[in-house]
């Protein structure tokens, strides 16, 4: 087994260690009929701190699947041209502040709206790209692991949003029209496989930058409830 090997191994094994402990604070919302009753019997604090640390271990792996994916999948010309700004991230109908000024002057039914959006626009690309992952030759189990977990607590972070919006807002959710498409990224030549590759690479590189932002978005959030003062950081 070669160095990097190892060194997933035990990333994935204190990733798993991480996981374990948060079943102790479970954010399914569902019940055994299908109902989503479960989380509101939690308060308010509570289900956001959930919701933050699902946030937090999503884009965590995420950032590691990317990096993972890259370093077995990818050429390094094609790492070369994202660098540059060479990949394009686009999510329809969804303006992001730029700026940290911009954030600051967002609102909280913004910032709760704008998860929202994030999670529910992610859901259907991740499904498809356990299916591509799955027709990878010597793609290893820890990258499907993954993929399949971010997946999954995807739905549940869903769920957990949803009821963050009836208890901070006292108001239903609208089920929103945002829609993801990846970018195109232009090669002078592209085989098929190579396309496949960058495609899937632009998807895990796309869902890396949105799932830092879901984080980011829910603990601005729960700054404005605590400290406000610090929250100029965000």
């Amino acid at each position: 087994m070669s160095r990097l090997q190892v060194l997933q191994a035990w990333s994935w094994s204190v990733l798993l260690s991480l996981l374990s402990r948060s079943v102790a604070l479970p954010l399914d919302c569902s019940n055994d009929s299908g109902s989503l009753s479960r989380c509101a019997s939690i308060s308010q604090e509570k289900l956001l701190d959930r919701v933050i640390q699902h946030a937090e271990l999503i884009s965590r792996i995420s950032e590691e699947s990317c990096t993972l994916f890259e370093e077995m999948f990818v050429p390094y010309s094609a790492r070369a041209f994202r660098n540059q700004g060479g990949n394009t991230c686009v999510t329809k109908a969804f303006p992001i502040p730029s700026s940290k000024s911009e954030l600051q002057q967002i609102s909280d039914k913004w910032i709760l709206h704008a998860v929202l959006m994030l999670v529910q626009s992610w859901i259907e690309p991740l499904v498809y790209l356990q299916t591509t992952l799955d027709r990878y030759d010597g793609a290893p189990d820890t990258l499907l692991n993954r993929t399949k977990w971010v997946s999954d607590k995807l739905v549940s972070l869903e769920q957990g949003v949803v009821f963050l919006i009836r208890k901070m807002l006292d108001e239903g959710v609208l089920t929103p029209a945002s829609v993801y498409e990846p970018g195109v990224v232009q090669y002078d030549v592209q085989p098929e496989v190579l396309e496949s590759v960058l495609r899937d690479y632009n998807l895990l590189t796309c869902f890396k930058k949105d799932a830092h932002k879901m984080e980011t978005f829910l603990k601005l959030l729960k700054c404005r409830q605590t400290d406000k003062l610090s929250c100029s950081l965000y």
